[in-house]
């Protein structure tokens, strides 16, 4: 794909995670969005797929002792505690304040412009289960091309 073994892993990982999403949406909801394919929210977490493949990657590469490896790490630790607290409170705030403009018959969403997205950020689950299928793809994506 793009002669990094690394970044393609986690190009696969959220591509994975982001097809998965339609077919999640169609066993909870009855039916496909395909729009699932390029938003951000929902399970699993393509977020968490992407880093946890990196890192996985990398610690088949170049070793868990490895700089790389702990970067990696971080940068996962960073990505997935924002998914589950900064986003995900955003997401809240902005269905709170969806259902109050939806509500009140003075302010609409017309009036203010547009529906504000609800579906930012991650339950726990959905970080846990996108960690998970990263990890998976990064480390035994490797053992596969290596």
């Amino acid at each position: 794909m793009t002669g990094n073994l690394v970044l393609d892993m986690a190009i696969l990982a959220w591509f994975v995670a982001q097809v998965a999403k339609i077919f999640v949406s169609f066993v909870v909801k009855g039916k496909f969005d395909f729009h699932l394919l390029v938003s951000s929210g929902g399970m699993p977490s393509s977020h968490s797929a992407l880093v946890c493949a990196t890192a996985g990657s990398i610690s088949q590469i170049y070793g868990v002792e490895s700089a790389y490896f702990a970067l990696a790490v971080v940068l996962a630790a960073v990505v997935m505690y924002d998914a589950c607290n900064v986003r995900r409170a955003a997401g809240e705030q902005a269905k709170l304040l969806n259902h109050i403009m939806s509500n009140w018959t003075e302010i609409t969403p017309a009036v203010v412009g547009k529906e504000l997205k609800e579906l930012l950020g991650h339950t726990p689950m959905q970080v846990l289960m996108g960690a998970i299928l990263g990890t998976v793809i990064g480390v035994f994506g490797t053992l596969y091309f290596v």
